[in-house]
């Protein structure tokens, strides 16, 4: 009889062992699901920042052929859409500062628009797609187009 409750202890502690190494291995089975996944969602982002790179890429260079802007002024035009100042962009081509605000306004000369703001909503109105817009909007954009080239 003295050997009952030491084996009942015993099991206890077999009991709770097993509940806890069945608790550890499911741990480690649902932390590497959410490490694969959350790998796989990092992968998709950075490809579709990649892709997203690339588009404005290449509808900026669009623009600078259209709006046929010299090299010195595409390179200036790149540092004004990254948010450069006018001191950081001179330090970077080597030139002075009247150069750069020189070549800027031709920039937005060229471009039609008056600053930096405007420049950079040029390249991000051609990504958004008109699906993103709603209905409405869409319409007052084409009203307010309509009534600048009866002005004009």
């Amino acid at each position: 009889m003295g050997l009952e409750p030491d084996f009942l202890i015993w099991q206890s502690h077999e009991y709770q062992q097993t509940i806890l190494a069945i608790g550890l291995n499911l741990g480690v089975a649902l932390g590497w699901i959410a490490l694969r996944t959350s790998l796989q969602r990092a992968r998709l982002a950075e490809e579709k920042m990649r892709r997203c790179t690339s588009e404005f890429s290449l509808v900026m260079t669009q623009h600078f052929t259209d709006w046929g802007l010299t090299p010195a002024e595409r390179d200036v035009a790149v540092f004004l859409v990254k948010g450069l100042s006018t001191r950081d962009i001179a330090e970077l081509r080597g030139t002075s500062e009247g150069t750069i605000k020189a070549q800027t306004n031709a920039i937005y000369r060229k471009a039609s628009v008056t600053g930096r703001t405007q420049l950079l909503s040029t390249f991000i109105e051609d990504l958004m797609d008109d699906a993103l817009m709603p209905a409405e909007a869409l319409q007052t954009v084409a009203m307010k187009g309509s009534d600048m080239a009866a002005a004009a």
